[in-house]
């Protein structure tokens, strides 16, 4: 049976599990004692809710299982860090497959927006706990909005047998409101240690908790920067005026992972599973900077013993071309093998706070720095991250006047773009290297990968060789995610609803309200 097979399986079974179970019972006197449940904890108390935040933190970027079909099949594809070389698998070529989504779906609206809901009921809204997990509210959710556009969001978590959806604008205004109060609270709050040990990602640390609030607002900005630039300008300058990660890798967001209750690392579990390898645009990037993080981010190809990718989208009958092969190609690096369950998933990195702001000085806002002396410290503190701190090859790689390389691929592709890693004399050339830069130093983050490409065009990506969906040419650009059809079939009046608030048709080729390329 394929690692698939298996997977759907347990989506399927962790969905039913969480759903509500309606009992036909006919009449009677006990019927009270029946169907109560004298095991069930009827009153979460101050001892539970550090426990309901760590399980918010674990679901929120998606568990051991839930990350295969709600990430690496999807969203790691389309921002081409890495491409498909299972024959079985569709996704590649732009299938969107509604139940493999319905899984990770689920695991938002019960395994995270309940635990989260329950603390900022029993929490003081000026309390370091309440700030959290409406950060965490923001974060989990500004991922889904990023994938589909309007989602139950407002109503999300009360009681109903329909919520509604909600417009990706007004989510958007509701995650700046809350990371500003957030902030404005933690910095209040800055000694103390809100959940403690029951933090995955800071330990309680407040001020990071800060840091990161600012970032992600930061980042939610630059998002909206081309369909509302006022308002980007006026958050993105609030969020670096209260304070944004500057410490690597001190201040880079990691929570905390385990071998143990299906808690692993989402990427590890399924690298040896042999279904994705290294993408032929990283390939061309990396090799042609003789780039620093290519053995960490990836293996040499085990027949080859060569860094090696291949394009995304290729038909069945192109991936059994030995080529395009398992073994020819290469795998993730070894941080992420499969005994590497406890590695610590990627959340937020603190060269993404500089890369932000570089282009933020490019638009001219008030970043604290030039744009130049920010994309450098972001190649710096990514390289750090990974374990690079020689300052002479980090010098080295942000001077350096080499280019893409034409990847040694099956389709012998051109190289994917001509721009050097030195900061270059016009404000093209430089949103695109800012945009190439990130998209290297935001890897393995595909959810933040695909909705930046979404935003920028950049890196400029190869075009998708084949398509097998009706709705988008190859070389086409997939822009969203529909609707799921868990929704349509359970949620039926309001995802109906919800077509208007998209503006376009419910397809993949209807860009997001932020999308304006």
């Amino acid at each position: 049976m394929t690692s698939y097979k298996t997977l759907l399986r347990q989506t399927i079974v962790a969905a039913s599990l969480s759903a509500p179970l309606f009992w036909a019972v006919g009449c009677t006197k006990n019927f009270d004692e029946i169907n109560t449940n004298k095991t069930k904890v009827t009153t979460i108390g101050a001892g539970e809710i550090p426990y309901l935040f760590s399980k918010a933190q674990s679901a929120g970027i998606l568990s051991q299982y839930t990350y295969q079909v709600g990430e690496n099949l999807f969203s790691d594809q389309y921002a081409q860090y890495f491409a498909c070389v299972a024959t079985y698998f569709p996704s590649d070529r732009f299938v969107i497959r509604m139940d493999w989504l319905q899984g990770p779906w689920t695991q938002l609206y019960t395994e995270v927006v309940p635990q989260l809901k329950t603390i900022m009921t029993s929490a003081d809204v000026n309390s370091a706990e309440y700030a959290l997990a409406s950060i965490w509210w923001v974060y989990s959710f500004h991922r889904w909005t990023d994938y589909v556009g309007p989602i139950p969001y407002f109503k999300a978590g009360e009681p109903a047998t329909s919520v509604a959806y909600d417009a990706q604008d007004k989510i958007y205004d509701d995650f700046f409101k809350r990371l500003a109060a957030a902030s404005a609270v933690l910095k209040a709050k800055s000694t103390e240690k809100p959940f403690g040990a029951f933090d995955l990602m800071y330990g309680g640390d407040a001020t990071k908790w800060m840091k990161f609030a600012n970032t992600l607002r930061l980042r939610l900005a630059l998002r909206i920067s081309k369909v509302d630039p006022a308002r980007a300008k006026t958050e993105a300058e609030a969020a670096v005026a209260g304070g944004v990660l500057t410490t690597s890798p001190d201040d880079d967001a990691l929570v905390i992972r385990s071998t143990k209750g299906n808690d692993g690392n989402g990427l590890s579990i399924m690298s040896d599973w042999n279904e994705f390898r290294m993408s032929a645009a990283m390939e061309s990037v990396l090799k042609g900077y003789e780039d620093p993080r290519l053995p960490t981010y990836f293996l040499p190809a085990v027949k080859t013993n060569t860094y090696e990718g291949l394009r995304n989208g290729l038909a069945t009958t192109q991936l059994t071309e030995t080529i395009n092969t398992a073994d020819y190609n290469s795998h993730v690096g070894q941080r992420w093998t499969s005994t590497g369950l406890a590695t610590p998933q990627n959340v937020m990195a603190t060269a993404e706070s500089y890369f932000l702001r570089a282009e933020g000085a490019v638009n001219g806002w008030a970043m604290g720095g030039t744009a130049k002396d920010f994309y450098n410290k972001g190649i710096a503190m990514s390289m750090a991250q990974w374990g690079v701190t020689d300052a002479a090859a980090i010098s080295a790689y942000q001077n350096s006047a080499k280019t893409p390389i034409a990847p040694n691929d099956y389709l012998k592709s051109a190289p994917l773009s001509n721009i050097p890693v030195a900061w270059g004399s016009t404000e093209a050339i430089q949103r695109e290297q800012i945009g190439t830069q990130k998209w290297l130093a935001l890897f393995p983050d595909g959810f933040e990968g695909w909705a930046e490409y979404r935003r920028t065009r950049f890196p400029k990506l190869y075009p998708v060789v084949n398509s097998d969906n009706p709705d988008i040419p190859a070389g086409g650009v997939l822009r969203r995610i529909p609707i799921l059809l868990v929704e349509q079939q359970t949620n039926a009046v309001e995802a109906k609803k919800a077509e208007a608030l998209i503006g376009g048709p419910d397809k993949v080729t209807t860009p997001l309200w932020w999308d304006k390329n």
